[in-house]
Order: structure tokens, then C-alpha cells, then sequence
């Protein structure tokens, strides 16, 4: 590639990274991959599944908040968690209740997982933003 085209690149990348919702589902990967590892860890070493799930879920909100605190919103305020930590259960229950509903219809609960990812996503993200990191938002647009 020429010079031109990796500058072209670079800067579309750098654009890309500005759009606050492309770094919330870039940072939910790293914060997916880190809470699963947890999880994993936890199992392997012998905890049970559900106590695994609990540690996984507490030490993930801890990770998440100041992730997406600091990478997403600009504001990693330690005041703020108590918000996150609602927020991240307010989402919990929406899902755990579609996903019910939906295994009582018959679809299978990895597929509809599946198909719950994308509202989780941006309700959380919502939730983030309007509830959460508001301060960091409204200076953002400012």
C-alpha cells in the first residue's frame, strides 16, 4: 500500500474510534472476552457454575464500568459504579425475561441469545448514556 493509502486508513480508523458507540461495542468484546475468563478460570479451578457466574459477574461490572467508563464516556468516576452496577442489572433482567419468554415459545437459548445480543447492546448502551455518564455525554456533544 502507499503512504496515501495508509493515511487514508489511519484517519478513517481515527474517525471511526470518535463514534462513541463504535468504542461501547469494541470495549463490550474486551469486557465479553475478560468476563468469560473469569468465568472460565473460576470453573476450572473447581467452583461450582453459578458461584463461578457470580464471580465472573462482580469482578465484570468492576472491569466494565471503568472500561467503558474511561474509554467510552471519558469519565471513569468511581461515584458513578452504584449506576453502572443498576444499569448492568436492569439489562440483566430485560434478557433473562426475553429469554424466558422466548424458551417458552421453543427457540432454543443459545439461538436466542442470539437474537437478544443487539437490544441488549443498545438498551445498555442507552442506559449508559442517558443514566450513567450523563455529565460525560453531554460535554462530548458540547
Amino acid at each position: 500500500m502507499t503512504t496515501l493509502a495508509h493515511r487514508l486508513l489511519r484517519l478513517a480508523g481515527e474517525r471511526v474510534w470518535r463514534v462513541r458507540f463504535v468504542r461501547f461495542v469494541a470495549m463490550g468484546v474486551v469486557n465479553t472476552l475478560f468476563g468469560y475468563g473469569v468465568f472460565f478460570v473460576a470453573l476450572r479451578s473447581g467452583v461450582a457454575p453459578t458461584l463461578a457466574l457470580a464471580i465472573a459477574t462482580i469482578i465484570g461490572v468492576a472491569f466494565n464500568f471503568f472500561s467503558t467508563g474511561d474509554v467510552v464516556f471519558g469519565n471513569g468516576d468511581p461515584s458513578r459504579l452504584w449506576r453502572f452496577a443498576a444499569a448492568y442489572g436492569a439489562v440483566f433482567v430485560v434478557n433473562a425475561g426475553a429469554l424466558e419468554a422466548l424458551a417458552m415459545l421453543g427457540v432454543e437459548a443459545a439461538l436466542a441469545q442470539a437474537a437478544l445480543l443487539p437490544a441488549c447492546v443498545c438498551l445498555s448502551y442507552i442506559l449508559n448514556r442517558t443514566l450513567v455518564f450523563t455529565s460525560a455525554a453531554r460535554e462530548a456533544r458540547s
